[in-house]
């Protein structure tokens, strides 16, 4: 059964300009190490997936002066171990409500401990947390069931779009609807062909359920960058196979100067954004 505050996504949507929104987003860290971003509206505190030990989600969001505990809810993108695997903590430690589809629950159980009855979503729903919606992505990234996420507070819209698998269809349409991305920019090709990964694992990160290369995600933000969207934070860089530096110059070479851009880090919470 479906919570009460969920609903189908009705996607396409369409693009419309807003402005004087005050959403607040504020990477806690990205990549295959883990992932967490926090995100305040007018009416609700969210976390988005929960790679990042309970101690550095407190310790970063306490550096911006949040308290987790007051978070409303924490909802994770899919099952791998860098999204996921301290929900549990979170749940227990913070008494955070824990949102995620019952496959995703099934195959990460083992990964969490104890969570007393998570909210399970479908993949497509739109969750409601007051004027705030949560819609859900379908992603074919090679994760159980897993989902991107869009942010609209009513006024503004964000993006937090990684492990995207590839450029699937509908994807460009809704970067075209949003204010403000957080989107993956895995890899450098020429990195990763040259890299120490095995073949089948370089064949999976540039397969249809990897991950995004730099100039992939360049061109789906140089379609966007005509429409709203204000500015982008290349999400999801992969250690071994990117680098901050070569994936600004391979967005800079293909967007010129169209965007306001910025690279979330690996290792540590990234700034505090507005939109």
């Amino acid at each position: 059964m479906q919570p009460s505050n969920v609903r189908p996504n009705p996607l396409p949507v369409e693009s419309q300009t807003r402005y004087n929104a005050r959403m607040k987003i504020i990477p806690l860290q990205s990549g295959s190490n883990g992932n967490c971003v926090y995100v305040e509206t007018n009416d609700a505190r969210l976390l988005f997936d929960a790679g990042i030990s309970g101690v550095r989600a407190q310790e970063r969001m306490a550096q911006h002066d949040r308290d987790i505990r007051r978070i409303d809810a924490v909802l994770i993108s899919h099952d791998h171990a860098d999204h996921v695997r301290c929900a549990g903590v979170y749940h227990r430690k913070f008494r955070l409500p824990v949102h995620m589809t019952s496959k995703t629950f099934s195959a990460a159980r083992g990964k969490l401990g104890r969570i007393d009855t998570p909210t399970h979503f479908e993949r497509g729903d739109v969750i409601d947390f007051g004027k705030t919606k949560v819609e859900t992505i379908p992603t074919p990234h090679d994760g159980v069931d897993g989902v991107a996420f869009i942010v609209d507070d009513g006024q503004t819209r964000l993006g937090i779009l990684t492990d995207l698998g590839y450029v699937f269809r509908g994807l460009a349409e809704v970067l075209a609807s949003l204010d403000a991305v957080l989107l993956e920019s895995n890899y450098d090709p020429e990195m990763l062909e040259q890299g120490p990964y095995p073949y089948w694992l370089k064949k999976r990160i540039r397969g249809n359920g990897g991950h995004l290369s730099n100039a992939q995600a360049a061109m789906l933000l140089k379609r966007a960058a005509d429409q709203r969207l204000r500015w982008a934070c290349l999400a999801h860089l992969s250690e071994e196979n990117n680098d901050p530096r070569r994936a600004m110059a391979t967005h800079r070479e293909i967007l010129d100067d169209n965007l306001h851009l910025h690279v979330a880090s690996r290792y540590d919470a990234t700034g505090e954004f507005e939109v």
